[in-house]
Parts: structure tokens; sequence; C-alpha cells
């Protein structure tokens, strides 16, 4: 069955962490787009490893080869955009004993179930979060498709352990409101390699994350991710939902534990008088007074910005020993994990966040947009 999702818009990735390449394939994407390769190289290194001691060492360029789908002039020719990575520092004998002692926390034992030993093993094989790289590249084109209609998308750290950033100011829709949350996705879109908008936030973050380094062990976090300018009526209800889509694609991304939209979870304390986002007109158009719902109900957009957050796992490999098992002696044995591995995934997964955003709003555009509003990419911008 193919690692794949998405309706009018498909994305299926193919290879493995220490496979000679990775990659992508995307499907339904508007032609004419001329790809701004700069900006995308810039997108991606925001993922790329290496960054510093909250990252993994290894290193690897997660250059871009274009295989099919672009034209001499380098823009989208209408044909499947066929995307390869080179796994240039492969070192797969970092990895042999989880042949036989699969790690907590990974799908080692449930790949070893289901595939009897043939599954690559090595630094996670095709669960690897290796495999956001071309997702990064293909989100990253589609969030250019997007910015050219005037839809932008960002996110942040909100949360790496107890350390807090503010959170997007996109639970209301008054001009205070909307105008901070211009500042704040202006200010990631200026500031440095580690993904918050306070600094001071991302000093506390960075501590935490040494700290569970420096025992051996790792930390979780919590993405928060916006959508902002995309219109309302773009959506479908009951399965293909905007939430729907984000939902399925953002629990694909390794280390991802959960996903709430607007007040999320929050909600669920609340009345129906206090949840409940009231309608006014404003500048000739109907828009909520607050975004409760997080721009999004009967999974049809409202013109509010689209906010949610991912919950994401500490990472499971940790040089601490574990308990585990010996799979050939059927018997209990501890395990060390060896190999270069994140302290802390969330940082890097913040540009694969807004990468499966910018891909889902996209589709939900070419497949379920508004009567008389399709996606084009020659209409000017819309904000």
């Amino acid at each position: 069955m193919p690692s794949s999702f998405g309706n009018a818009l498909r994305v299926s990735v193919f290879g493995q962490s220490h496979s000679a390449s990775i990659g992508c394939v995307v499907e339904g994407l508007p032609s004419g787009f001329k790809v701004d390769q700069g900006a995308l190289a810039a997108f991606m290194a925001r993922r790329a490893p290496g960054q510093g001691r909250w990252t993994t060492p290894r290193k690897e360029s997660d250059t871009p080869r274009f295989l099919s789908g672009l034209n001499p002039a380098g823009a989208t020719c209408g044909a499947p955009l066929c995307i390869s990575i080179d796994n240039s520092n492969q070192r797969p004998q970092d990895y042999e004993e989880l042949r036989r002692i699969p790690r907590p926390g990974h799908a080692d034992l449930g790949a070893q179930a289901k595939w009897g030993g043939s599954q690559d093993v090595a630094g996670g094989g095709h669960f690897s979060g290796r495999l956001t790289a071309p997702l990064c590249a293909a989100g990253g084109i589609a969030a250019q498709m997007l910015d050219k209609r005037g839809v932008r998308v960002a996110a942040h750290l909100l949360s790496v352990g107890e350390a807090q950033d503010q959170p997007f100011s996109a639970l209301d829709m008054d001009p205070p409101s909307r105008a901070e949350l211009a500042r704040q996705m202006e200010a990631l879109a200026q500031g440095g390699p580690f993904p918050t908008i306070g600094k001071a936030a991302g000093r506390q973050m960075l501590e935490a994350i040494e700290a569970a380094h420096q025992d051996l062990d790792s930390v979780g976090g919590v993405i928060e991710c916006v959508v902002t300018g995309l219109p309302a009526g773009i959506g479908s209800p009951i399965f293909d939902g905007l939430e729907n889509l984000i939902a399925r694609a953002c629990l694909g991304i390794p280390g991802v534990k959960g996903i709430e939209f607007g007040r999320g979870f929050e909600a669920s304390r609340l009345r129906g008088s206090q949840n409940n986002d009231a309608w006014q007109v404003d500048g000739g158009r109907i828009c909520p007074v607050t975004n409760n719902a997080g721009g999004s109900l009967g999974g049809i957009s409202t013109g509010a910005p689209v906010l949610f957050r991912l919950a994401v796992k500490p990472t499971p490999s940790i040089a601490r020993a574990q308990q585990s098992v010996d799979l050939e002696l059927m018997r209990n044995c501890p395990l060390e994990v060896r190999g270069r591995h994140d302290p802390c995934i969330a940082p890097r997964a913040v540009p694969v966040a807004e990468a499966m955003a910018a891909l889902c709003a996209l589709d939900a555009w070419l497949s379920f947009a508004p009567e008389g509003h399709p996606f084009s990419l020659s209409e000017e911008r819309d904000g």
C-alpha cells in the first residue's frame, strides 16, 4: 500500500532513512508556476539536521533533485512532480543490533510482526523522520503557490517540556488581534533557526533540551500552526473536511501523537455560549467575532485563520539503558541505543507542520473550492 495522502493533490513518499535516496511524487499541482528555488532551499534548511546541539549531528545537504514535473524554465508543467533527495551520510551499521532487539517507543516490533524480518531497520527505515525532507520540498512549493493567492502559513514551538512561547493571536478577530498575529508571523519569518516568537522562550526551551540531553534522555513539545488568508467555503462535510485532511496528514509526521483545532480540548470545559463564534459584518464580509473553532466549521473554512496544534512525543531513541527483548532468544534484555538522534524532534518538525498545512490547504482548495471560486494562479492576491 502506498504511503500517500490527498485528493486532487496527491502526495506519495518513498525511501528509507539509510537508503540511497528518499523522495516524493506529487500529482495534481497546477501548471505554469515557476518555483523559487532559493526560497525553497531556505525553507528546507529549517528542517535539515546538524544545526546545533538540539539536533542530530547527522549531516545531510537535503538538496532536492527534480526528476520530472518541471519544464526547462523551472515551472510546473502538469506532469507528476518527482523529487529525489540523496542520503549522503549513511551509517546503517549503527542499527545492526536492532534486527533482534526492538527499541522502546519505536515501530520496530510492529514492523517485525508485519514483515517478519524483511523490513529495513536502519534509522527506522520507512518509519523515519528522514522522510519528512521530501515532504518539506513538496510543501514548500505548495506554500509558494498559496502565497500567490494571499494565503500564509506559519508555525512555531508553543512549548518544549515546561517552557512556553506566546501563542498565536488567532482566537480573536478584532483589529488589534489580527495586527498582533501579523506581527508574530513576521517575527517568525525574520527570526533565527530556533522557531519561537519570543527569544526568551527559545532560550528556556534550549535549556530544557540540553538538560534532557545531559541526562541521556529526550523531551517532547507542542507545535502551533496557523494558515491565514484562506477564503471561506473551502472544504467538505464529514470525512473530507478541512480538519480531517490536516489531521490525517499531520498524524503521518513521525512522533506526532495528537492534534487539536482552535480551542481544542479546552472547548470541552466551556459552555456553548462561551465557545460559539458569533458572526459580524466586517468590511463587506461576514466573519466570526472570535475564532474558537480554529477557522473551520463542519469541515468547511470560515475565512478566519485555520489554527491547530500538534503534540510531539519525546524522541524514543535515547542513550540511557532501557528494557527490551531479544527476539532470537525470546528473553528480556537491556538496550542502549547507538547512532545519532535529536534530543528533541519538535524544533525540526515545525517546518514539516507548515509543509503539511500548505499541502492540505492547497488540496482542499483544488478539491473542494466554493462555487465560482476555483484555485487559479493567474488571479491577483486576495490579501
